[in-house]
């Protein structure tokens, strides 16, 4: 799949939205990604993430970790197409772990997916997880990389798509000084910036 046919099926399926975003990582935007809307259809999910697996095919993937919520379906599909486990992380006390009974054994190759970067930020928290475990990284990769490309990770990263999209620390956000309201259509729930 090229970046503009997964940038289309977004599109089709109402994922990629315009207006003004409260972003999980705080920050804002005039772009939101809503990822469930396109991997609602099993059809979607399985393409796009048989995609995402094909660079990690010859690393021998042992386990596909996520952050929840939005990845977790990217890593049961992306671990399906490699033949592996696929395990999410959750935040307990505001630290990403592992719950649930899941675990990673020492030296068992890991691949940390995401629906969509912004930062990084929660792909390093899922990373520093299989590194705590002593779990060998190879890889990282996402539907959508909106970070421009600008997110970097010490190990082989893949993206089927990368945009790069403006983001505001609230107080710099043009979006506000407009007035209007900053929207927060993801998992998380975050204070009103």
């Amino acid at each position: 799949m090229t970046s503009e046919e997964v940038l289309a099926l977004y599109e089709a399926t109402g994922g990629l939205q315009r207006g003004h975003f409260l972003l999980s990582s705080g920050l804002h935007s005039d772009v939101y990604l809503q990822s469930a809307l396109v991997l609602q259809h099993p059809t979607h999910a399985e393409t796009l993430c048989r995609e995402l697996a094909k660079p990690f095919k010859g690393d021998g993937v042992q386990v596909v970790l996520a952050p929840a919520i939005g990845g977790i379906l990217v890593a049961h599909e992306v671990a399906r197409a490699l033949g592996a486990r696929a395990v999410f992380t959750e935040r307990e006390d505001g630290v990403m772990r592992l719950r649930r009974g899941f675990a990673i054994r020492p030296g068992e190759r890991c691949l940390v997916v995401e629906d969509v970067i912004t930062t990084g930020g929660s792909t390093r928290e899922v990373i520093k997880v299989a590194e705590e475990a002593k779990g060998a990284l190879v890889g990282v990769g996402a539907l959508i990389d909106r970070s421009g490309g600008t997110a970097t990770f010490p190990v082989k990263k893949n993206a089927l798509a990368t945009l790069s999209v403006p983001t505001y620390k609230p107080e710099d956000c043009p979006l506000c000084k407009t007035g209007a309201p900053a929207v927060k259509p993801g998992s998380r729930t975050m204070p009103k910036g």
